[in-house]
């Protein structure tokens, strides 16, 4: 028998593939319904301990036939933009919707005020241009802060602080604005920084009191400072008490309302990537299958992070007999997802599961090559499975034209 994957990707599965895989068409992602409602339960509890709210960044997880197992645990969604504001708005109804964006248009901003109940602005710019309307529509309006305190190490491109960052407003630029346009504090009823990607709460507890020092003059007049997100609270190990500990002293030291907006924490380890092996190649000494899922395609944060997705059963290359790396059918010489190694060479037809799917796949893949959408499915808490959607030949199509 096959040793289990005891890894936190695959413990709603008990670290095995189970028989109902088998029988769901490949490439196809499988949202656990148990895993997903274990996350939202975290956060809930989060929310009742400390008086925050939480909200679900749709950046990260935006499969909304899955929000009613999300919604009684959260506050709302935080959304970048119109489509996602409204999305939030329509589907998790009752809920706050949040929304940052670091440039907002005219011509989107009356009906983005129809969803929204926060606004933040990137810029003292963009505040005065569109927060007294946001103010006039009785919108809380806030203001994205750069702290200038980067915590983060060899993830640059998802560094908001980092030098010449367009993200998020710095305290000189505040000063110079608030001197210029003295309407522009009275705008503000918030504060907003997001600094973190999938970090623990030590970053938070640095980059708060960088906060402290840069803002804290101005954090008693606000009503609000929302955390922002990438925030790891669901991974296994994450230090809650020092998060509670910072959402605390926010409270205590300047009376807000603490918001924190997690998209990964929301759906970490909370879906699958099934695929296939359609084809076996050697060149030189590098076993190569190509899948018929996509890198590019598919999951493309592995290419643009870069990172190696987690594969059910496999090894670190090198660590079992045989190394094989796994690529795409598409054109592009890159379309690959990564090396690992197994007990013996995947065969054609073979089914592979990768891990940790249901955050920035769906909702950021795409049809180069004429790449098919995969489908989209839920896994049950009692382990059957159901559609939610399918695409085809025309979904592909529509894009390109009428």
């Amino acid at each position: 028998m096959a040793q289990r994957d005891a890894r936190p990707p695959f413990a709603a599965i008990d670290g095995a593939v189970p028989p109902e895989f088998s029988a769901l068409p490949t490439p196809c992602y499988l949202l656990d319904e148990a895993a997903l409602t274990r996350n939202a339960e975290i956060l809930g509890g989060l929310a009742r301990r400390t008086g925050c709210k939480v909200l679900l960044a749709q950046k990260a997880f935006s499969n909304y036939d899955l929000y009613p197992l999300l919604a009684p645990h959260l506050a709302g969604t935080e959304a970048s933009g119109l489509f996602e504001a409204r999305l939030g708005a329509e589907e998790m109804p009752g809920k706050e919707v949040h929304v940052f964006c670091a440039a907002y248009r005219a011509d989107e901003m009356d009906e983005l005020l129809r969803y929204a109940d926060h606004i933040v602005f990137n810029s003292p710019a963009q505040l005065a241009k569109f927060g007294p309307a946001a103010k006039a529509a009785d919108k809380s309006v806030g203001l994205r802060i750069n702290p200038e305190c980067s915590t983060q190490d060899g993830h640059a491109i998802y560094d908001p602080c980092a030098p010449g960052s367009r993200l998020g407003t710095t305290r000189a630029q505040w000063d110079a604005a608030a001197a210029e346009n003295s309407a522009l504090p009275g705008l503000l009823d918030g504060l907003h920084f997001h600094t973190l990607c999938e970090q623990d709460a030590d970053a938070l507890a640095v980059t708060l009191d960088a906060v402290a020092e840069k803002f804290g003059d101005l954090l008693p007049k606000m009503k609000w400072l929302n955390f922002g997100g990438g925030h790891h609270i669901t991974r296994p190990g994450y230090d809650m008490a020092t998060l509670e500990k910072c959402i605390r002293r926010a409270r205590n030291d300047w009376g807000v309302t603490v918001y924190l907006e997690p998209g990964e924490a929301c759906a970490l380890n909370a879906g699958y990537l099934l695929t296939r092996v359609l084809d076996v190649v050697q060149n030189g000494d590098t076993t190569v299958a190509i899948l018929d899922a996509s890198a590019a395609c598919h999951t493309p944060d592995v290419i643009e992070m870069p990172y190696r997705p987690p594969l059910l059963g496999a090894g670190e290359p090198g660590e079992k007999p045989c190394t094989v790396r796994l690529a795409g059918p598409t054109c592009l010489a890159g379309d690959v997802i990564g090396d690992y190694s197994f007990d013996a060479v995947p065969a054609v037809g073979n089914l592979l599961v990768f891990g940790d799917m249901a955050i920035y796949t769906t909702c950021k893949n795409n049809t180069f090559n004429g790449m098919p959408l995969p489908g989209i499915y839920a896994r049950k808490p009692d382990g059957t499975t159901r559609k939610i959607v399918t695409f085809g030949y025309t979904d592909f199509k529509c894009r390109l034209g009428k």
